[in-house]
């Protein structure tokens, strides 16, 4: 039995509790912002409501502070919004023990001052923590690990030992595990999709959508290999794995079938989508000042387009 914390009670955050409780391990969960979140699951029998069921009672659920977090903890699972990435990090500047820790979060940061283009592990390890991180990306809903449907997901860490070893902390029957050491092109690889899903879900019917999932993947690789990543993690799990379960449905497929319709971004969320988190949308206006200004429009004629169209709130207009 293993001690893990998981900091962030969202729906995945709260998902991953039950694989690792199955496995019995004692697991500790926890919310940094949603006080409303924190005082259900306390008082409402840790029923979740985005889950819309029951955590196990072997989960406890914990009040977030820097005490918690220096606790002797055998993993610590970050699973808050790309926003929250650097809150978590100002709390594990100070942490006293080392711990290996697995990130959940998918996202990318423009850092300003360098001018460049990071990842939610490189985000907190900035300062030159020398933290003990590790990735974990793919095609996996909450609600469907939740439920214990068999899901598939990805571990990275530069010494793949490192990732085999959590691996063996949370597989199930339900709940299966491969490994990368390509930790930056998993990273940009579940991040991206988000993007590209909108663009597939703006093809004007079946036929179309497969033709931009194929040059999508064109690009995505084209992107991986930019960043210094291995082109070939485009094709695994937090690649087309994820890009396909974003695609088939949710929130940015969503937003593109509309875009496709010829409505801007802004008209689109305020009329169809307005209490929706759209995290390709978040993605790109976060990425445009960089990729717009650094990359060739000819390499990523797709990327390009969805960028304009979302940062201009301007029609998109995707040549395929």
């Amino acid at each position: 039995m293993k001690k893990v914390l998981i900091i962030g009670a969202g729906a995945m955050g709260a998902a991953f509790t039950f694989p690792l409780a199955d496995n019995n391990h004692k697991v500790t969960l926890t919310e940094p912002y949603s006080k409303d979140l924190l005082n259900k699951l306390i008082t409402k029998n840790k029923f979740h409501p985005a889950l819309k069921l029951k955590l196990s009672k072997k989960v406890s659920i914990k009040k977030f502070s820097s005490d918690l977090l220096n606790e002797k903890w055998d993993l610590v699972v970050v699973g808050v919004s790309s926003i929250g990435i650097e809150m978590v990090r100002e709390h594990l500047k100070n942490i006293k023990r080392k711990v290996s820790i697995l990130v959940l979060t998918k996202g990318l940061k423009y850092d300003r001052n360098n001018k460049k283009i990071i990842t939610m592990s490189e985000q907190l390890n900035k300062g030159n923590q020398n933290l003990n991180i590790s990735v974990l990306k793919g095609p996996c809903l909450a609600k469907e690990l939740a439920k214990k449907i068999k899901s598939y997901t990805v571990i990275a860490n530069k010494d793949i030992n490192i990732a085999k070893n959590i691996g063996k902390l949370i597989s199930t029957k339900y709940y299966k595990t491969e490994y990368s050491s390509d930790v930056k092109g998993v990273e940009f690889s579940s991040a991206i999709k988000n993007i590209y899903s909108m663009i597939i879900g703006s093809g004007e019917g079946e036929n179309t959508a497969s033709a931009l999932f194929r040059k999508s993947l064109d690009e995505m690789e084209y992107l991986i290999k930019y960043f210094r990543g291995k082109k070939e993690t485009v094709h695994g799990l937090a690649g087309v794995g994820d890009l396909y379960v974003s695609a088939v449905g949710g929130r940015n497929s969503k937003m593109g079938e509309y875009l496709g319709k010829g409505f801007t971004f802004k008209v689109a969320k305020n009329k169809f989508m307005k209490n929706d988190t759209v995290e390709g949308a978040d993605l790109a206006k976060e990425i445009a000042p960089y990729i717009l200004k650094k990359i060739n429009k000819n390499k990523i004629p797709l990327m390009h387009a969805l960028l304009s169209a979302i940062t201009k709130n301007k029609k998109l207009k995707v040549n395929y």
